[in-house]
């Protein structure tokens, strides 16, 4: 089999990604991509149609199908051509399932969940996968890049067309875990711009709302890349006619590079988890620092209204009224009081 592909980031999502002439021609526009390959020769469009009379002619054959949001009609015809069974065909109907890989027979159904980055927001999708001794079928709904790199890849190389319908499930399997790549690149970056805001110490709803966003998200995209590992699991450790023994130690690159994507994201979680908290902590203090200095300046602004509440009230004998220094020496009482007042208040730092 081929070198893993490298990360590509993903922009906008195209819905149905350009067909060739040959393509156009004999298949609706959802069907993306529909041709038969040999072992050793290259690869053949073909039509729906001809699926049955392909297979049945050729025994060193298989048909790759590749759909995005098929119509009812067009899966009711694959479910004619390869005897597809009909909780998988109804399950790939809806485009709400819950990661899973079920075997039907000689053939497998696997769904997994896509992502993709548009204007600095994560979209997800499904890619529910049929394989079969002779076929693998892709259907596409909602977020997800194209796998026409994947089937380039894999008509590059030789040696996984000798592999049959397992070596195209790897390539499809090992670019849709290589997407989750730039994702949680692009959560990490986001995450270091904003260390900045986190660690100002003036409020602003603005940080927290884009932390809890990002969480919110990185917790989504969690909860599609954590299921690829039992389904990479079991397809690298459970022996069937469709995964031979040389194919299984693909997989089981694949599964690491999900289970070292799961762990990132789990650790990222942590991290917005933490500057949550460290934000609001600081925002807390520099409050805390605001109070301390108000009630500073107000126990200052207390001692003299203390004291000349004392002459408001209308007492007839009060002797210091009637000394010629009484003014002047209230004054200076109100002066020194205010002032050892205002040393304290420094030396504990509540001015």
């Amino acid at each position: 089999m081929g070198v893993p592909a490298q990360d590509s980031r993903m922009s906008t999502p195209a819905p149905i990604p350009p067909k060739n002439d040959a393509s156009s021609r004999l298949n609706p526009q959802c069907v993306v991509n529909c041709a038969v390959y040999g072992r050793g020769a290259k690869r053949r469009e073909i039509s729906l149609d001809e699926i049955s009379d392909v297979l049945a002619k050729d025994e060193d054959t298989f048909v790759w199908v590749g759909l995005y949001e098929p119509e009812d009609a067009i899966l009711t015809k694959l479910q004619e051509e390869f005897c597809l069974h009909d909780l998988a065909i109804e399950d790939a109907r809806n485009a709400h399932q819950r990661p899973k890989i079920e075997t039907y027979g000689n053939s497998l159904f696997i769904v997994v969940h896509t992502a993709q980055s548009v204007d600095s927001h994560i979209r997800f999708g499904e890619t529910h996968i049929f394989v079969g001794p002779r076929y693998l079928v892709t259907v596409r709904h909602g977020a997800s890049t194209s796998y026409a790199p994947a089937r380039a890849r894999y008509e590059r190389d030789a040696d996984d067309l000798a592999h049959g319908p397992g070596a195209a499930l790897y390539t499809v399997l090992d670019l849709i875990v290589d997407n989750f790549q730039p994702i949680v690149q692009e959560f990490s970056q986001d995450l270091n711009e904003l260390e900045q805001d986190i660690f100002a110490e003036e409020f602003r709803s603005e940080t927290v709302k884009h932390l809890y966003d990002l969480k919110r998200e990185l917790t989504r995209l969690r909860m599609a890349v954590s299921p690829l590992q039992d389904i990479l699991g079991q397809l690298a450790r459970t022996r069937t006619s469709l995964i031979d023994e040389e194919s299984q130690l693909y997989f089981r690159d694949v599964l690491d590079h999900a289970v070292r994507l799961n762990e990132t994201t789990d650790t990222l979680r942590e991290m917005l988890t933490a500057a949550m908290s460290v934000n609001l902590s600081l925002v807390t203090i520099h409050q805390g620092e605001v109070v301390k200095r108000l009630a500073g300046w107000a126990a200052l602004l207390a001692a003299p209204t203390l004291i000349t509440s004392w002459y408001g009230m209308n007492f007839a004998h009060m002797p210091e009224l009637e000394g010629r220094w009484s003014y002047p020496a209230m004054i200076v009482s109100m002066a020194v009081v205010c002032v050892v007042l205002y040393v304290l208040l420094r030396r504990a730092k509540w001015l």
